[in-house]
């Protein structure tokens, strides 16, 4: 064997064996919606939902801690429901290009069908949650996107920018856990026990993703490449279109439901801030991801990249 066959051979055996360890520890780490999630419990509306250093209403001087945490669990709702939405079309995905390994690389397969049994489970859970929190809120909140309508939309863009934006997206749930949910002590246990199962199984699917995005890329030619950074800036813009129907959703919720008068400059003060929190929750934290800034730099050129970076800016 040569040198480069080798090297080839050795890269292969590389990735196989990183497929073979996300199912050994899917295996190890399976769980429960019930016996290990919710155990019986109910939400508790005296504790918040989402951290402030993803909520941001901290920085909404107008509004006292009962109204603080209020927002903050209309936000943790959405959350929730953000991810039951992007889990429709990142399972639809992984179904889908799973089919390249039919005849193929088993291990690659059963990576992949773990992956997509999980991403059914976490829509479930999510479902769940958002039950949950309607038996303990006040009547009126309302979750605006369709996730049906929200795949369909997605998948009608490249394999190349639909891997891109779930790379993303699973990055970003890495970060929010491990830098926010996890180390803030003031939150719902019940809320913050979702988002710990969630994140265990995220952090394989994130593997994933990344070995299934690089693979892609490799067949794709410069042509569909540079078509594919298109689409995924394109995909990015609907994220922003989506938060900004959410956020006012969610303030004109908020101010419905808050038990004081709220004015319209105050509360166009808030939606201002909610928006800003789920632009950074759903799209900077996980463009600003060192590692997909990495792998997106080793498919892109400069041109290409700068393209994305002046994109990103317009979203304000």
């Amino acid at each position: 064997m040569n040198m480069m066959n080798k090297i080839i051979a050795d890269s292969e055996f590389d990735t196989s064996a990183r497929y073979a360890r996300c199912i050994e520890v899917s295996k190890r780490i399976n769980w429960d919606i019930d016996v290990d999630v919710i155990r019986g419990r109910e939400f508790d509306v005296s504790e918040k939902f989402l951290p402030d250093t993803l909520s941001k209403v901290e920085e909404i001087k107008s509004l006292n801690d009962d109204e603080k945490r209020f927002l903050s669990q209309i936000q943790g709702r959405t959350y929730a429901n953000m991810f039951g939405l992007v889990e429709r079309f990142i399972n639809t995905k992984v179904l889908e290009i799973g089919q390249d390994y039919s005849f193929g690389d088993q291990v690659a397969l059963e990576a992949l069908i773990r992956f997509s049994q999980e991403e059914i489970k976490h829509q479930q859970l999510f479902r769940r949650i958002d039950n949950m929190c309607e038996a303990v809120m006040p009547e009126g909140y309302n979750f605006v996107p369709q996730p049906n309508d929200v795949a369909h939309a997605v998948l009608s863009k490249s394999t190349w920018a639909v891997l891109a934006l779930t790379l993303d997206i699973e990055l970003f749930t890495q970060t929010h856990y491990r830098d926010s949910i996890d180390p803030t002590e003031n939150l719902s246990p019940l809320w913050k026990d979702v988002f710990k199962y969630h994140w265990r199984e995220e952090s394989q699917h994130a593997i994933l993703d990344e070995l299934e995005w690089v693979r892609h890329d490799a067949t794709v030619s410069v042509e569909e490449r540079d078509q594919g950074v298109d689409e995924f800036i394109e995909l990015v813009a609907a994220v922003d279109g989506i938060l900004q129907v959410q956020a006012k959703a969610d303030v004109d919720y908020f101010v419905k439901a808050c038990w004081r008068v709220v004015e319209a400059d105050e509360a166009e003060d808030i939606e201002k801030t909610v928006l800003s929190a789920y632009r950074y929750q759903y799209i900077f934290s996980g463009a600003a991801h060192p590692h997909f800034g990495k792998v997106l730099g080793g498919m892109i050129t400069p041109a290409q990249a700068n393209r994305i970076h002046s994109a990103l800016n317009t979203i304000q």
